[in-house]
């Protein structure tokens, strides 16, 4: 038995290893996230060993969330812990209040994921183990989550940030070497190195669904099925081998029903029901959108596929609209009027972000392309919204014309038309995305060329 047990406890310490072999590289900089908890606390054990062997960078990063009243104690703990460890570590205070709909613990976890997106590290390591992985996939069943949801969590994933269908600079890798370690090893290893943890009260209070599963329902499911836990890891791989395909098939789609990224209301009519929802799913996560409930995502859909082709459709659900033009499909975060007296002067950046607009103004300068930039420079260069009665000339064989008229040929969403960044030299509009550079403007091949460029966050 004691054989068994020492066995155990190596096997621990070989499964992390292992899992670092395949994936991370030598100075790799790893992030342990501490909560002071046995978990954290084992894992860090084993990642000091284990940093001078593969010779890798280790820190620590724990994040005090302001909710218990022990949180200070915890983060001293952890500061402590580090301290004899000889770690780096980072403390990050959170000021956590609750929203309506929403749980303090659901709450909580997005904030802290949301800090470790900006780690500067190639790695996040968590000590999530077996045990979280049958309560994740449990909860899931229970809250009718799909395939995507019953894949519950990972041992390696990315962390991409966007806004719209814009990716951001990823963040470091979540790792998590412990999934297929189970609580009661993790508890025997700290017992077994004299390690000491912190408790957090919270993880007894029974009101909590997670913790309600963890001693009320899962100390019965063991009594009649002691293999659930890793019965429920494959479970959750093969719902997580379906979600890829799902997102396969998706992507298939999305190619025969996409014209310039844009979804179109026709071809997703050719689609059955089941593939249409899946396409529109897809692609509003592949935009950053918080996704609708199913009933609320089939009545968006349904909405679509039954629209006349003429007709100005627009949903909205939490901080998202979808619209209809023409046929095409627009997803955009929704957003209040634009200020009609905002206006910004260049003074040669390479890029503007302009929130009010939820995008960004890029200039490239080069040489005999775009706008004569010094001619731009006679009079002071502004951006600015339409006011009504602009005109401008962007081909030099034809008259000056309205913008209102050059816009509703370019077939502008009228949304859009309101909300375009244009370009002045004075009084003199010089430039508007999608329709071009005012000819007196455009830069001739020997002169110093500016090449301006809109880039909204989302379409």
């Amino acid at each position: 038995m004691a054989n068994s047990r020492k066995l155990k406890l190596s096997n621990i310490f070989s499964r992390v290893e292992n899992i670092l072999h395949e994936q991370i590289q030598r100075d790799d900089h790893l992030v342990l996230g501490l909560s002071g908890g046995v978990d954290s606390v084992v894992l860090l054990n084993i990642l000091t060993s284990l940093s001078l062997q593969l010779e890798f960078a280790l820190s620590a990063f724990h994040v005090n969330h302001g909710i218990s009243p022990n949180a200070n104690k915890w983060e001293r703990f952890c500061l402590n812990l580090c301290g004899v460890h000889g770690i780096p570590i980072k403390i990050a205070k959170l000021k956590i209040g609750r929203l309506p709909g929403a749980s303090l613990e659901a709450i909580a976890r997005d904030a802290r994921y949301q800090r470790f997106k900006n780690l500067k590290a190639d790695y996040v390591i968590l000590a999530q183990h077996l045990d979280d992985q049958a309560e994740t996939l449990l909860l899931q069943m229970l809250r009718g989550a799909g395939v995507k949801g019953l894949g519950a969590m990972p041992v390696v994933r990315n962390q991409i940030s966007k806004i719209g269908n814009q990716a951001l600079d990823p963040g470091p890798q979540i790792l998590r070497p412990l999934l297929n370690v189970s609580r009661s090893e993790i508890e025997d290893y700290s017992r077994k190195h004299k390690l000491c943890w912190i408790a957090d009260e919270s993880n007894n209070d029974v009101s909590f669904d997670r913790n309600f599963l963890r001693h009320k329902i899962f100390p019965l499911l063991e009594k009649r099925f002691p293999s659930y836990r890793t019965t429920f890891l494959r479970t959750s791989r093969h719902m997580a081998e379906a979600s890829c395909l799902l997102d396969d098939l998706a992507e298939y789609d999305r190619k025969e029903c996409a014209i310039s990224n844009k979804l179109q209301i026709e071809r997703l009519r050719e689609l059955s029901f089941s593939r249409a929802r899946n396409l529109l799913r897809y692609n509003l996560a592949q935009q950053g959108v918080t996704l609708p409930s199913t009933v609320k995502l089939e009545d968006i859909l349904r909405q679509l596929v039954s629209s006349r082709l003429d007709s100005k459709l627009h949903i909205t659900f939490g901080d998202t609209e979808i619209r209809s033009f023409k046929g095409n499909i627009y997803v955009r975060r929704v957003s209040a009027l634009p200020n009609k007296e905002w206006k910004f002067v260049w003074k040669g950046e390479k890029q503007l972000a302009i929130a009010e607009l939820g995008g960004s103004v890029r200039f490239i300068r080069k040489k005999g392309k775009g706008i004569n930039l010094q001619k731009l420079k006679e009079g002071p260069v502004i951006i600015r919204f339409r006011l009504g009665g602009e005109r401008i000339r962007p081909d030099c064989n034809r008259p000056r014309r309205s913008l209102k008229n050059l816009l509703q040929e370019a077939s502008f969403p009228l949304w859009e038309r309101e909300s375009l960044p244009l370009l002045f030299s004075g009084d003199c509009l010089v430039w508007v995305p999608g329709v071009g550079v005012d000819c007196s403007f455009q830069a001739g091949v020997a002169d110093p060329g500016l090449i301006v460029s809109w880039h909204p966050n989302a379409s």
